[in-house]
């Protein structure tokens, strides 16, 4: 579900992202990256940037788990999201115009915690644009969001057993491993696996 290129990144070389997960202490509510100057703009997606949203999740699929999305499936599902915000948000990295980076996330509600947990899902910074920060600006973006809202209680996201350069990036942004294992039982068909040779 999520991914990173191979090698110690910045903070940003992630393609997605997915078991750790961090507590959204008073600590972590005021510890915010300074700004600094950026050519990279974040903002709310809307309906117009569907297209681009769908083949960053397709090439997202394809680079970290080697599947090919149904576009039956992924096209719906991302106008799903941008037409209802109870199904979850999407946020995008613009250089000017252009669409270089995405994040989406979901709510979880938390009886244990009294609040919601804000999930990460669909992270993708095209490999043009990696290694400049983009994937910290979007994810500063959406701690100062949580921070400004009293009934978020923390963030959590996937990432991969064996993709040890996203967990070192994640750890790098004050998440810890969250000591869970996800299991599922899904009810639809998992997607295609990339013909052997295909990139």
């Amino acid at each position: 579900m999520e991914g990173i290129l191979q090698g110690p990144p910045p903070t940003d070389q992630v393609p997605v992202g997915g078991a750790l997960a961090g507590d959204w202490t008073s600590a972590n509510r005021i510890e915010m990256t300074a700004p600094q100057t950026s050519p990279y703009t974040i903002r709310r997606a809307v309906p117009a940037d569907a297209p681009t949203l769908v083949e960053f999740n397709r090439a997202l699929a394809r680079e970290t788990e080697r599947i090919e999305l149904d576009p039956g499936r992924i096209v719906p599902g991302v106008a799903a999201v941008l037409q209802d915000e109870q199904r979850g948000r999407y946020f995008v990295a613009c250089l000017g115009e252009e669409i270089v980076g995405q994040v989406m996330h979901t709510w979880e509600w938390s009886d244990w915690r009294n609040g919601h947990i804000w999930w990460l899902q669909s992270v993708y910074i095209a490999p043009e644009h990696r290694g400049r920060g983009i994937f910290r600006q979007l994810w500063d973006h959406l701690c100062e969001l949580a921070a400004a809202e009293p009934d978020v209680v923390g963030l959590r996201l996937y990432v991969e057993h064996g993709n040890h350069a996203a967990q070192a990036t994640y750890r790098r942004l004050g998440m810890d491993e969250a000591g869970y294992v996800v299991m599922e039982r899904l009810f639809c068909p998992s997607p295609a696996p990339l013909p052997n040779g295909l990139p």
